[in-house]
């Protein structure tokens, strides 16, 4: 992850990323810039060919999956053959159908809570970096709090103890233990942007708090949120296997996770079934790197000078 800030760059270089003094592109016309640099990166093209495979495959589940995933008309253990490709499970369902539903949730938990996470983190990391006195004294205690209080134990107790056990809980508990580590980052660099000339300038001519902060200070560190975007959603989708697998989560729903607890609640190695343990374990390695990949080119996005070679 380069930690390179864009201040002071040609009108070329702040036309690429959409900032700059000079007159900024459409919204249509910043985003395909955009997708163009990160398309030109071959680390992160092979990462948004993986991650398009993935929400196919989550989207398209109803569809192309060959069986119902919770239908458990077939026997039980059954191995690899033409009607069962991944074979079927203690309860007698279909692995590849509950492989493509399973995405679905794992998906769903990495984008928003790793939405969620980058939003929080660049909201108290852009506020505690700017602000100065009693104020940032108090948040950054918080964030110093919640960067010792270990994540998983604390995600562990109140998954336990919260009146529901479903995917908007899971999301909301790794919203909430996710985004310290992300805004002490963006805190440190919003202190040595607040020093800036274009910030003392735009002081000067009278722009607000909240315009300073999101206009000026936040465009120039692209690549670190978007960097906190992904490494959140690759560390929720993580979570969700992990506190799933644990029992922790919603065990009638299908993901990636519950499919790994009961594989291994049926001793799924001692009968044979290795793919229930390897197929959805492999999935959420492989998703988890397409995500890595991607930021490769995000990086782009914001340091011209890493793009070179990628044309």
């Amino acid at each position: 992850m380069s930690n390179s800030i864009r201040t002071e760059q040609p009108p070329e270089a702040a036309a690429d990323v959409g900032t700059g003094l000079g007159s900024l592109p459409s919204a249509p016309e910043l985003a395909r810039r955009t997708f163009a640099v990160v398309w030109a990166n071959r680390r992160a093209r092979v990462g948004i060919v993986m991650l398009v495979f993935f929400i196919l495959m989550g989207v398209l589940a109803p569809w192309l999956a060959p069986y119902g995933p919770d239908n458990a008309s077939f026997g039980r253990n059954q191995g690899i053959s033409g009607a069962h490709w991944l074979g079927t499970t203690g309860a007698g369902e279909d692995v590849l159908s509950q492989l493509m539903h399973g995405a679905q949730v794992s998906l769903l938990v990495g984008l928003v809570a790793g939405g969620g996470v980058s939003v929080l983190a660049v909201i108290i990391g852009l506020t505690a970096g700017y602000l100065r006195g009693w104020r940032t004294e108090a948040i950054n205690f918080f964030i110093n709090l919640f960067l010792v209080i270990p994540s998983l134990p604390l995600m562990i107790v109140i998954t336990t103890y919260a009146p529901g056990q479903g995917v908007l809980l899971i999301i909301g508990v790794i919203a909430f233990t996710g985004w310290a580590a992300g805004s002490r980052v963006l805190r440190s660099q919003t202190q040595t942007l607040r020093s800036r000339d274009f910030i003392d300038a735009a002081i000067f001519a009278g722009e607000g708090r909240f315009r300073i902060l999101f206009r000026e200070i936040m465009p120039n560190m692209t690549s670190l949120i978007a960097a906190s975007f992904f490494g959140a959603a690759t560390a929720a989708i993580g979570a969700e296997a992990g506190l799933s697998f644990l029992g922790l989560g919603d065990l009638s729903t299908i993901s990636w996770g519950t499919m790994l607890y009961w594989a291994q609640n049926n001793n799924a190695l001692l009968t044979g079934q290795w793919a229930l343990l390897v197929a959805p374990g492999l999935c959420i390695a492989l998703l988890a790197t397409s995500l890595v990949l991607i930021n490769f080119g995000v990086d782009a996005v914001s340091n011209p000078r890493l793009r070179e070679g990628n044309q």
